[in-house]
């Protein structure tokens, strides 16, 4: 722990702020690619299922290798494991960008880069974590992790943006040359300009040992654990919504691809005010209270104003409205996981959240696509011209996606109002027995 305690002296935050800076612009260029390539997705099959299918073969390795991958992490030095990961990703972006240019490139070659990427991901996630715990001081988590969602919602405003708008005039190949842009960046100050301590376990313990006591370690602390739970099902019911938003936005006479950019940048929007916010709450007496209301009000008010409105305006609202709150969230629980999971085991405890908590992301983008396509379409198609389905959802192409959006709405209202009795409960066991103790 020494190493840890000088590294919290004069230079921390200049490291914290080198590496925040510049990951957050490379997050930015890989995010312009994917939006980018959703796009080509779209015009190659229009089908709401093969756009999920994108972000499933990114999400599906991350969360089945995830726990193995945490137990390496705790095993590897983190700066080179960033590194080495950030280069194969980029190798997979060049990869891409040969096969479009010599008109090659297929779905299934990009389903396999995205595995690619999401495997790299596995690895590159738990070490900046466990990075990012050990070159900030405790006392400035909560900042550190407003700054944190400050960049994620700048990316979420700008990529749509910049992605639609270069794809538009430039195509694919520019999008592309800002994301390698953007690496070299990131690559070049993670090698020469972060210092990064070790706090590395003996490299003889076995791997399965390893990856075992993340998961003593959540089942010696319920209340972590069901935080983790809680969170998976507000994810599926988030990524479902967002395998619907383009089956919803783009056939839409009013909508098309550049409302669709239009309409996910204004999440990023409010994350940034929501960032800003966090900045200036005073810290809260029950952060899992808070979590748990500040997901009831986006799950419950986006869905449903998205799902009942026909205009642009009322689009980019709902967005506003349902993801202000978010990063409110997302610092409460880094703090909770931050300083309630010791440093030496964040690697492999932070892999094993990582697969309880996402997995069911790309269920979540398999569910919302499957019920856009084979269920919710053909329903409206066949029925759409009821009175009621027709004045709540609208008609043609699109209102089936409306429908979806009011059913996750209604789902993950339930699960934030279902879940306080049994968050509430494990919270006073919890302080029960630190008092005790």
């Amino acid at each position: 722990m020494k190493t840890r305690q000088k590294h919290n002296g004069k230079f921390a935050l200049r490291d914290f702020l080198i590496l925040w800076s510049t990951q957050s612009f490379s997050q930015l260029g890989s995010s312009m690619t994917a939006f980018a390539l959703t796009l080509w997705l779209c015009e190659e099959t229009g089908s709401a299922l093969s756009t999920a299918a994108l972000s499933v073969c990114f999400y599906g390795p991350y969360v089945l290798m995830s726990i193995l991958a945490g137990a390496l992490v705790d095993r590897l030095d983190k700066k080179r494991t960033m590194l080495v990961c950030d280069l194969i990703a980029a190798f997979g972006t060049v990869v891409v960008y040969a096969l479009f240019r010599t008109r090659c490139l297929a779905v299934w070659q990009l389903y396999v880069m995205n595995g690619i990427n999401g495997l790299m991901n596995t690895l590159q996630q738990p070490a900046s974590e466990v990075a990012m715990t050990l070159i900030v001081p405790e006392k400035e988590y909560q900042r550190a992790g407003g700054l944190r969602s400050l960049s994620r919602s700048l990316i979420d405003i700008l990529h749509p943006l910049f992605a639609t708008a270069l794809y538009s005039l430039a195509g694919l190949t520019a999008v592309i040359a800002v994301d390698l842009g953007s690496f070299a960046v990131a690559f070049a100050a993670l090698l020469f300009g972060v210092r990064i301590p070790e706090n590395r376990r003996a490299e003889s313990e076995p791997m399965a040992a390893l990856a075992r006591e993340g998961l003593v370690f959540l089942s010696r602390n319920p209340l972590i654990l069901k935080l983790i739970l809680f969170m998976a099902g507000v994810n599926l019911t988030a990524s479902a919504f967002d395998a619907a938003l383009p089956g919803y936005v783009i056939p839409n006479p009013r909508g098309g691809a550049s409302m669709l950019g239009i309409v996910t940048s204004c999440a990023g929007i409010a994350m940034v005010a929501g960032s800003l916010l966090v900045s200036v709450l005073p810290k809260p007496k029950d952060r899992v209270r808070v979590i748990r209301l500040t997901m009831l009000f986006s799950l419950g008010s986006e869905n449903f104003l998205l799902a009942f409105s026909r205009e642009p305006a009322l689009w980019c609202a709902g967005q506003i409205i349902g993801w202000i709150l978010v990063p409110v969230m997302d610092a409460n629980l880094d703090v909770l996981l931050r300083t309630g999971i010791p440093v030496e085991l964040q690697g492999r405890v932070y892999a094993c959240r990582n697969t309880l908590q996402f997995f069911t992301i790309p269920a979540g983008l398999l569910l919302g696509g499957f019920l856009v396509d084979r269920v919710c379409e053909p329903f409206m198609a066949a029925y759409g011209d009821a009175a009621l389905l027709k004045a709540c959802f609208g008609s043609g192409k699109g209102s089936g996606a409306a429908l979806v959006m009011f059913i996750l709405g209604v789902c993950g209202s339930a699960l934030c109002l279902m879940s306080g009795g049994w968050l509430r409960r494990e919270k006073r066991r919890t302080d029960l027995s630190n008092k005790n103790t």
